[in-house]
């Protein structure tokens, strides 16, 4: 049994970035639940604006899920408002696309496959009230900018030290921090 989301827009067809398969994962299962997700990158100079999660310790890009049949600009606008207060949102690219399989949790299916397209946006200046939801607002989830080489600098010291508390989706963040230090400082 396989799910599926369909989209009124198809995201550009960058190539796979990045694969990444969770070392717990039951490669032989068939029961894969396929999520599609849009994530922001919203820069000005080197600070970027992330999620921060107490309940993990680490930082992500804004974003999440899309519903079936949603347009994936409108789904990414829909989550960076929500989830960070932005408004007067502007997707302008495509970045990159980074694959995940990992165990899932939801009786019908063994595994999942998250499919993230990061985009990079431009949003106003100020930040209105976030909306979270209460599964992020019971995690410590709020919005902040910080200097790039600061997210990542954190996300990798909690990588290193293995952090009990450490999420699944840490390793997929970090890995796109890394990248956009990388393009920074290359330009």
């Amino acid at each position: 049994m396989t799910s599926d989301h369909t989209h009124k827009t198809s995201a550009v067809s960058l190539p796979i970035f990045e694969q990444l398969i969770h070392p717990d994962l039951n490669t032989d299962s068939k029961r894969i639940f396929y999520r599609h997700a849009a994530r922001a990158i919203v820069m000005r100079g080197e600070q970027i604006l992330m999620l921060f999660t107490e309940r993990y310790n680490d930082y992500s890009f804004p974003g999440g899920g899309l519903d079936d049949g949603e347009d994936w600009c409108e789904g990414l606008k829909r989550e960076l408002e929500e989830e960070t207060g932005a408004h007067s949102i502007r997707v302008l690219s495509e970045y990159a696309r980074v694959d995940e399989t990992r165990p899932h949790y939801k009786p019908d299916f063994d595994q999942m496959h998250m499919i993230s397209h990061y985009f990079v946006c431009e949003i106003a200046d100020d930040l209105r009230e976030a909306r979270m939801e209460d599964y992020e607002v019971a995690n410590g989830m709020r919005p902040v900018w910080i200097n790039i080489h600061d997210a990542l600098a954190h996300n990798e010291s909690v990588m290193a030290r293995n952090e009990k508390k450490m999420g699944l989706s840490i390793q997929r963040e970090t890995l796109i921090l890394r990248h956009l230090v990388k393009q920074l400082l290359a330009d």
